[in-house]
Order: structure tokens, then C-alpha cells, then sequence
């Protein structure tokens, strides 16, 4: 009954064409064209010039910011129309149909600029979305987007099998067999947008690029492939501030054939977000903290083994910071800024002690190894910040993942046992070279940044297994790389050589003191040796303040 219903609306929106003369934007078969609603018109989309070999066509249409209603009728209503930033419907065609009508809405109260496209398909052609039972269309090619501060996830209903016009569609879930939809396959796409780029334009043209099947296969990358008996749900980790296309083509291995869902953009933040939102990203805290560190990071790096007690505070300072932001923000619902301090905070403690420690105690291997895992979590990271990341046995299982990560992380500083004075200056310039990357990445993005914050980001998010953690490699992130190799090979090798000749480490100042101590007391030689104690001076001090002493010499006048 609401296939025939569905039928009768389409068929009264193509008499309505002849009814409608004003707020009309004509589309052919594959042409983008601009469109432009305004508050509280109804603009008609009139598709012309279908080929007869054409069986049903999806009308899509993309806008940047705001949400845009397509419906089949003059009124929209539910089952009936769609509506989002990108959204897109189906329109099944009749035999001797050359041409249809739909119509499209403004959502937001406010005009709404976009661009369109009328993509035919023929009957051999998978129907993206006609298995559709969960979403609002009865037969529905959008994919549909959800995102956080972790992680973006795309969901998209079933497609089915092509079918010739005026016939019935073909039984969705009657049967598995070859012949049925469930031989069908989904390939998830992904598109990235040029970095730091949020305009209008840079958007539209990407979307025409990649709105049909030839374009995102030549433009997109392929992620994944879903078979029929998997969930049509996919999740990414989220790139805020970086626009990212997603598609889905879905392909009928037999015929060969295949078409495209209506494709579906993110930035993974808000236009209209007064605080954070997209234009307003970096925080000042977060600018004020990754100035200090990334400076603090150019200073080890080339410095750092020279002047060790420097080093071992900022890498206490590290240490501390990062795991304590993780258990603040896991336990607590305190404000960012004040985590950020907290954090801070806690972080300096942690040099300190690490510091004091080296001070009171003289163990060099202990502080090293603490150095050693520092560098440890960089190279773990940075392996699983590869497409190795991504293999399914790491998104699938939590527990392979940190045994991986850690064991990695642990073999690092066991080299540092056979070399500790080589592998405290590579650390120096390796983790002294990435904080400056940091610093660059608070005023301009850099996918760099998230070698560590996927770690982060998986700490602090139960469910972040699941995402994939692929983010774009452009100019800039090639720049960056290059400033990081560059930075921390030279920060080595100055520091190895300027400290070939001095000795390994520097001793503990307590041990220097407790030595300088027992010498005194047993050197009579040593003129220090017959000084007054501390506290005897001090006493002699305070009696010459209390006490009037006699002047020595002739108190007589001279006799002339």
C-alpha cells in the first residue's frame, strides 16, 4: 500500500510541473547546477531530457552549513521528503517517463546556497537504499552522519537489486541466495578536503568531483568493503576543523554494475558554535600551553643532555601531564581549561620529583629509563599511526592493541642500557623536535598531531577501537615531517658531538656535597677544614650584634 501511495505522489509531482511557472531551477542528467532557496519559498527541481535506458535517477543536493528539504511533494511531509546538509532522494521512473519534479525547502529559515546533481541509473544498476527499513524514506540513498570530539560515524541503508521501469521491485528479504540483494557489496570512500580550507567554494567543488561512482573511485580512497551480512555502520576518527567526504558505492558483483549513495561531508565541528566552533578552534589556553612546550621542546632538543637537569624536568613535566589529563578527564567533568591547568599543574610536580629524585638518589639508568619511555611511547605511537593502525585486528580487539603499543613502548628503553648516553640525546631530539610540531599545530593544522592524540583520544574513549584513524597527508604535513626529521638529525648530532668528550652524565649534586662534606673533615690541610661549623658562625654573628666589643690599640691622644 505504501509503494502505491508512493507511485501516486510521484505521478502528481509530474503534473504539477505545468502548475508551477516561478522559483524553477532546471537539471540534465549528470550537469551540477547552483541552487538558491530562500526563507519560505518552495523552489521546484525539474529534471529533463531522461534517456529511456535511464530506470530511476537520485536527486542530491549539497549545502555547507545549513540543512536543505528535497521532498515529492508541494508540502513536506514524513516518509516523503529529506532533509540535511547533503541529502538526496530516489525517483523511480515510469515507461515513456522523459522528466520529473521534486521540490526543495529552506530548513533553517534562512536562504540556503548549494549545489545539485540528477545522477541516472539503469536497471542493471544496484538501487542504493531500496532495502531501507530504518531510516525516513521508503526507499533511501543517503548516508547519514553522526560525529564527536572522538570519533565520526556514517550509517546508510540496504541497497537492492535494479529493476526495469513500471516493474515491481525485487523481494528484499525473502531469500539469500546469489540471486537476491544479498550478494551485493558496499566500498566505503573517503575524501579529504584541502587542509585549513573551510570555504564554500573549495566544498562544492570537491562534492562535484566525488558525487559519482568514476569520480570518487579516480579521486576518493577505498577504506573498507562491507558484504551484505555486515552492519552498514562505519566509524572514523574525527579530524576537527578538517572537511572529509564520505560515499558509499554499492556494487552487484554478477552484473557487474554498481551506484552510488548520495555522498555526505563533516567537518567535524559547528558553523554556528560561538565557542569552539570551526572558525574559532584553537583555544587561547591550548595556543598559551603548546607555545610554552614547544619551546621548552626546541631547548631539549638541542640542549638537553648538556644541561640534564633541565631535561629531566620537562620530561617529568611530560610524563606526568599527559597521564593525568587521561585520568582527570576520565573521572571528572571539569572544563577543558581547568583539566588543561590541573594537568599543568601536576605536571611540573612530576618533573620536580623525577628531578629530585636524580638529585637525592644518583640513579642515572632509573631517570634514563623514565626518558627511555618517553621515546618508547613516540615510536609506539608513531607505528600504529600508520595504515598498520588500521588493521582489523587492532580495531577489532582493544587487548591487541595495548599489548602491541606497549610492548613496543617497553623495548625502547632497553636499549638504553647498552647505550643510555646515545639513546638520552635521540631522545632529546626526537621527542624535543615533535613538541615543536605541537607548538606549529596550534596555529596551523597539521595531521602530524594526531600521532599522539589518537593515543589520546583512545585512552579517554571506550568505543574508539572501533574507528578508523586515517587523516589526510598533505603540503603542510610534508613540511612538517621534514621540519621534525630535520630538526631532531641535527639536534643528535650537535649534541653528540659536543659531548664526546665530557663524561656520560653529570654526578648527583647531593653525592658532590656528601663527598665535599667527609673531605673537609678529614683534609686538616684544607683550609676549609678549620672553618667554623654553619651554626657556630651564625652564633658568633648574633653575639656580635648583642654584644659591644672593646676596640684594640692606643686610646691616648698624640703628644705634639
Amino acid at each position: 500500500m505504501i509503494r502505491w501511495i508512493f507511485w501516486l505522489l510521484m505521478s502528481r509531482s509530474i503534473c504539477d510541473i505545468q502548475a508551477q511557472g516561478e522559483n524553477r531551477v532546471v537539471f540534465l542528467p549528470g550537469a551540477f547546477q547552483n541552487v538558491s532557496v530562500s526563507e519560505n519559498e518552495t523552489m521546484q527541481a525539474v529534471a529533463t531530457g531522461i534517456p529511456a535506458g535511464v530506470a530511476f535517477a537520485t536527486v542530491q543536493v549539497h549545502t555547507q552549513r545549513h540543512n536543505i528539504t528535497l521532498s515529492y511533494s508541494t508540502t513536506p511531509v514524513f516518509g516523503l521528503s529529506s532533509t540535511a546538509a547533503d541529502t538526496g532522494i530516489l525517483f523511480p521512473l515510469l515507461p515513456g517517463q522523459t522528466s520529473f519534479t521534486l521540490f526543495m525547502f529552506s530548513s533553517d529559515g534562512s536562504t540556503v546556497t548549494g549545489t545539485g546533481v540528477i545522477l541516472p541509473f539503469s536497471s542493471t544498476d544496484p538501487v542504493p537504499g531500496g532495502c531501507n527499513i530504518e531510516f525516513n524514506l521508503n526507499v533511501d540513498p543517503n548516508v547519514y552522519l553522526r560525529y564527536n570530539l572522538y570519533e565520526t560515524t556514517i550509517r546508510f541503508a540496504p541497497a537492492n537489486l535494479g529493476y526495469e521501469r513500471g516493474s515491481t521491485p525485487p523481494s528484499c528479504d525473502t531469500s539469500t541466495g546469489t540471486d537476491t540483494r544479498w550478494r551485493l557489496q558496499y566500498d566505503v570512500y573517503q575524501y579529504f578536503l584541502p587542509e585549513n580550507d573551510l570555504s564554500e567554494r573549495s566544498l562544492f567543488r570537491a562534492v562535484q568531483a566525488v558525487a559519482d561512482v568514476d569520480g570518487m573511485q579516480e579521486s576518493g580512497k577505498r577504506i573498507m568493503t562491507l558484504s551484505s551480512t555486515e552492519m552498514s555502520t562505519v566509524m572514523f576518527t574525527s579530524i576537527p576543523g578538517q572537511g572529509v567526504i564520505y560515499s558509499v558505492i554499492v556494487r552487484d558483483p554478477v552484473l557487474n554494475t554498481s551506484a552510488s549513495y548520495v555522498p555526505v561531508h563533516t567537518y567535524a565541528c559547528s558553523f554556528a558554535s560561538k565557542l569552539d566552533g570551526c572558525q574559532t578552534l584553537g583555544k587561547i589556553t591550548t595556543k598559551i600551553f603548546f607555545t610554552i612546550t614547544g619551546l621548552a621542546g626546541l631547548f631539549v632538543c638541542f640542549f638537553g643532555h648538556r644541561f640534564f637537569k633541565s631535561e629531566l624536568l620537562c620530561m617529568g613535566f611530560s610524563f606526568s601531564a599527559f597521564f593525568f589529563f587521561v585520568l582527570i578527564t576520565r573521572t571528572t567533568s571539569l572544563d577543558y581549561d581547568i583539566r588543561l591547568a590541573v594537568s599543568a599543574v601536576i605536571g611540573v610536580v612530576g618533573g620536580v620529583l623525577l628531578l629530585m629524585s636524580w638529585w637525592r638518589f644518583g640513579s642515572v639508568m632509573a631517570c634514563v629509563v623514565v626518558v627511555g619511555l618517553m621515546l618508547g611511547f613516540m615510536v609506539a605511537a608513531t607505528v600504529l599511526f600508520t595504515p598498520l593502525g588500521d588493521f582489523e585486528v587492532f580495531r577489532r580487539s582493544d587487548a591487541v592493541f595495548w599489548v602491541t603499543f606497549c610492548s613496543i613502548m617497553i623495548i625502547v628503553p632497553l636499549f638504553f642500557m647498552r647505550w643510555p648516553r646515545e639513546g638520552n640525546i635521540a631522545t632529546c631530539g626526537v621527542i624535543g623536535a615533535y613538541a615543536v610540531i605541537l607548538a606549529v599545530n596550534a596555529y596551523i593544522y597539521t595531521s602530524l598531531s594526531y600521532i599522539t592524540l589518537n593515543i589520546l583520544k583512545r585512552f579517554l574513549n571506550n568505543n574508539f577501537s572501533a574507528a578508523f584513524t586515517d587523516v589526510p597527508f598533505q603540503t603542510i604535513d610534508y613540511i612538517m615531517i621534514t621540519v621534525w626529521v630535520v630538526l631532531g638529525v641535527t639536534g643528535i648530532i650537535l649534541q653528540l658531538y659536543r659531548e664526546r668528550t665530557r663524561p656520560f652524565f653529570p654526578p648527583s649534586p647531593y653525592l658532590m656535597w656528601l663527598q665535599e662534606r667527609e673531605r673537609r673533615k678529614t683534609n686538616v690541610l684544607d683550609p676549609s677544614h678549620h672553618f667554623p661549623s654553619l651554626p657556630n658562625r651564625l652564633l658568633a654573628r648574633a653575639r656580635q650584634l648583642t654584644k659591644r666589643m672593646e676596640p684594640a690599640g692606643e686610646h691616648t691622644p698624640l703628644l705634639l
